[in-house]
């Protein structure tokens, strides 16, 4: 069974062993258009100007993302913007430092993520807010409706610069495991399925249920087409609050 992941980046060889689709320039999936800055919390990473993946902000400092948003070039971190081309209000900050998960797997996406500490704060206001984790041992039941977010283009048209967003519904265990088999690892991951999702350039986003940052854009169907034969997956942030929070203790001391 093949898997893609939901970054352009990707098209640069990270991953060479997937089998890439023409369907490249497509990103929130039977999505609308956010409301301007709803999402505080939402980063887009640039490379050259050109994004790549999403993330989102868990501290002042601190954003979490995919391990496989990882790239050779230097990434920058775009905070407070809706419209990529004309946000007057966003922000571009460089990365202090690069953490992805010691155990990281590029070739199963086991542990995909990774944390960026920012070289300098973030000035919080109405644009730019940190969204919540899991609290230790809250895990997402099935059939929960939850939401994505992300830039990129649509199914049925060029690419969008603003930022777009669709519901989706988490499935349980059992469920993900039947439609991903030996590829979807129950402890690490979350899948999710609905008549909106994630797709290229999605990466790195976050699944939203309720107010609560539960999962990280990972990996899903090859062809963007919401499959309910290959829901979404996302890697699961409750398996990983113990590690956040030591990697972000550290960073005290360095």
């Amino acid at each position: 069974m093949t898997i893609i992941v939901f970054s352009l980046l990707l098209l640069a060889s990270l991953l060479p062993h997937l089998t890439f689709t023409a369907h490249v320039n497509v990103g929130i999936v039977n999505g609308r258009e956010a409301k301007p800055h709803s999402r505080p919390y939402m980063v887009s990473l640039q490379t050259n100007e050109e994004h790549i993946c999403g993330g989102f902000l868990i501290s002042d400092e601190f954003v979490l993302t995919a391990a496989h948003c990882r790239t050779e070039s230097e990434i920058l971190v775009v905070v407070g913007a809706h419209d990529l081309r004309y946000s007057k209000s966003s922000d571009a900050i460089r990365v202090k430092s690069y953490i992805p998960h010691p155990d990281y797997i590029p070739d199963t996406l086991q542990n995909d993520i990774m944390l960026l500490r920012l070289k300098k704060k973030v000035k919080l206001n109405k644009n730019v807010k940190w969204i919540s984790l899991p609290k230790k041992g809250e895990d997402v039941e099935g059939d929960t409706v939850c939401d994505v977010a992300g830039w990129g283009g649509t199914t049925i048209g060029p690419q969008s610069y603003c930022l777009m967003e669709a519901f989706t519904t988490t499935k349980n265990q059992a469920h993900c495991q039947r439609k991903w088999g030996s590829e979807f690892f129950p402890s690490q991951m979350i899948c999710t399925h609905g008549t909106g999702g994630s797709c290229f350039g999605d990466s790195g986003g976050p699944l939203v249920c309720g107010d609560t940052a539960v999962g990280i854009t990972s990996f899903g169907d090859p062809d963007c087409f919401n499959s309910p034969e290959h829901p979404e997956v996302y890697t699961k942030i409750s398996a990983y609050l113990k590690w956040i929070d030591e990697q972000m203790t550290l960073s005290v001391y360095m």
